[in-house]
């Protein structure tokens, strides 16, 4: 679709989308909100994208003598979807148009797919991650830069989600917390 298709769809009642991915981590949540802002900015809609796959994955599911019900992983799914829009917005919303998809498949692929039109605007959380994360997982960020055709905003983590990391490991491993670095004024 050029431009001009584009304007045309536009005047034919099609109105613009901001796409955001939600998985629930700190980082889907700002985008989120930053999705939200920019849907109640320029008119648009909003469309909330939760992808999922069967733990495991799909060959594991389909292998599996036992497979969970794929119903019953798609509503889960959904209530996910849900309870992050509950805990992101509360009962006032997102105040704008809104419409929450799940989408079954890889996250960077379901974000694309469902970002489609080029006027659209792709929010997605570049959340922090270490060596071991970025050689285990591929970044669903890099993908839908890579992939995507429409324009991306990449919501970079804040840097109290590192601090926060940082803190649950110390408590997890029971190592002291001196309440004075919590409060000590850098950000």
């Amino acid at each position: 679709m050029d431009y001009a298709e584009s304007e045309r769809a536009m005047d034919e009642g099609e109105r613009r989308r901001i796409v955001v991915g939600v998985s629930g981590s700190l980082g889907s949540v700002a985008a989120l909100h930053r999705a939200a802002n920019e849907a109640r900015r320029a008119d648009a809609d909003l469309l909330a994208v939760l992808a999922w796959e069967p733990p495991g994955g799909e060959l594991a599911h389909r292998r599996s003598m036992f497979p969970v019900p794929v119903t019953d992983l798609r509503q889960e799914a959904g209530t996910r979807l849900l309870t992050v829009l509950d805990r992101a917005f509360g009962e006032a919303g997102p105040g704008a148009r809104f419409q929450g998809l799940v989408v079954r498949g890889s996250p960077g692929r379901a974000l694309v797919e469902s970002a489609d039109r080029v006027d659209d605007l792709l929010v997605i959380g570049a959340g922090c991650r270490g060596r071991l994360q970025r050689a285990l997982f591929p970044s669903v960020a890099r993908y839908c830069l890579a992939h995507a055709s429409c324009p991306v905003l990449a919501i970079p983590p804040s840097p109290l989600e590192g601090d926060l990391a940082t803190l649950h490991r110390r408590v997890s491993l029971r190592l002291p917390v001196d309440a004075r670095e919590l409060t000590d004024g850098r950000h």
